[in-house]
């Protein structure tokens, strides 16, 4: 696989995250904070409304590792996250990952992560490292 993969490749979808993600993903983890679910707590705050889970949100880009590219069989070895503005139920969102440097001897692929609202407004950036699946015509 990593032998059809370029520097500058890249990968991106849309996606809105609902008050039902929301919930299901504090049920999953057991995060219920109130700046996840309170209305009034929140508008006492920065957020002035309840935000989005930011590991939710940093999730995001897995589907797009692990079934789209590198896709099947990739490992996913690490991310790294630098939240910038907060996410709230139901934006839309860009989920874009670029290929930023690939080791073909190691089979370590390193993209830079990135999601956007609709406006183009960078959210959340980072970086991540993956082991792809390993092609045995290329051994």
């Amino acid at each position: 696989m990593i032998h059809t993969m370029k520097v500058g490749d890249q990968r991106s979808y849309k996606r809105i995250i609902s008050k039902e993600d929301v919930q299901k993903f504090a049920e999953l983890t057991g995060d219920f904070n109130e700046a996840h679910f309170n209305e009034e707590y929140c508008s006492r705050t920065m957020f002035k409304k309840p935000i989005v889970h930011g590991m939710l949100v940093g999730s995001l880009f897995s589907k797009v590792f692990g079934c789209e590219y590198p896709g099947e069989g990739t490992i996913y070895c690490s991310q790294s996250f630098k939240f910038i503005k907060p996410v709230y139920p139901d934006m839309e969102l860009t989920v874009k990952i670029t290929v930023k440097e690939i080791v073909i001897e190691k089979n370590r692929v390193f993209f830079t992560t990135e999601i956007f609202d609709d406006e183009n407004n960078l959210l959340l950036t980072g970086e991540a490292m993956m082991m792809p699946r390993k092609d045995t015509t290329h051994e």
